[in-house]
């Protein structure tokens, strides 16, 4: 029996922007139509044909926040596979190098505003493939968002790179 293909697989990068002093991190107030407002990281799909993680990283940041940073100083930490929305969506964990340059809304329909906020104080509800993408690369289990000490939903696996 054949069956048909489900829909598309989504592939993409959060990109995970910590401040220089380290305490903190950029975050937006999503406002995506069509879904509940949340809070993200800078991210979204690799787009063009040969494009690497660390590039669609580099890219969607500038895109998104205006800020430019260069793909070689980007670092893949993990990669997290999920089928949360009924398709297959597989997310890279990029860690950027710090920076505290200013972030500018260039996407409205998507984005509300972008924050520098401290790591024991991530505002809620985070959107599942950034709290994911944070479980990847924050130290301590307390700081963890989404209830996240508690491990990842059922459904979502993550795979850390060495």
């Amino acid at each position: 029996m054949v069956t048909a293909p489900g829909p598309a697989p989504l592939i993409g990068a959060g990109v995970i922007v910590p401040t220089v002093d380290g305490s903190g991190v950029l975050v937006g107030r999503r406002t995506t139509v069509g879904e509940p407002p949340s809070w993200s990281l800078p991210g979204g799909k690799v787009d063009h044909p040969g494009e690497s993680f660390e590039q669609a990283a580099a890219r969607e940041l500038a895109e998104e926040t205006g800020i430019v940073l260069p793909a070689e100083r980007m670092r893949v930490l993990g990669v997290i596979l999920d089928h949360q929305d009924g398709r297959p969506r597989l997310t890279a964990a990029v860690l950027a190098p710090p920076s505290d340059a200013p972030a500018f809304v260039t996407e409205p329909h998507a984005c509300a505003g972008w924050e520098r906020v401290g790591l024991d104080a991530l505002p809620e509800p985070m959107f599942g493939p950034s709290a994911w993408v944070l479980a990847q690369w924050l130290p301590t289990a307390a700081a963890l968002p989404h209830g996240l000490s508690n491990g990842l939903p059922t459904g979502v696996h993550a795979y850390p790179v060495g």
